[in-house]
């Protein structure tokens, strides 16, 4: 797996935990929901992305979003 797909991946993950963790708990977990799609977006237009580094860092094969 290349870091454009774990990105997908761990962004995908932190937005369905957030959703069922609002219908269960509190609505106030949308904010993490907001946060991780404002972070997909200013990547989509910068290219920056944390969680890439990161995981380029940990030894992620590179993907072609990311470089």
């Amino acid at each position: 797996m290349n870091v454009t797909r774990m990105v997908l991946a761990f962004a995908g993950t932190l937005i369905l935990l957030s959703l069922l963790a609002s219908v269960y708990w509190s609505h106030y977990w949308l904010w993490l929901t907001a946060f991780v799609g404002a972070n997909l977006l200013q990547s989509a237009f910068t290219g920056f992305c944390p969680i890439a580094m990161l995981f380029k860092k940990l030894g992620a094969r590179p993907g072609t979003a990311f470089n």
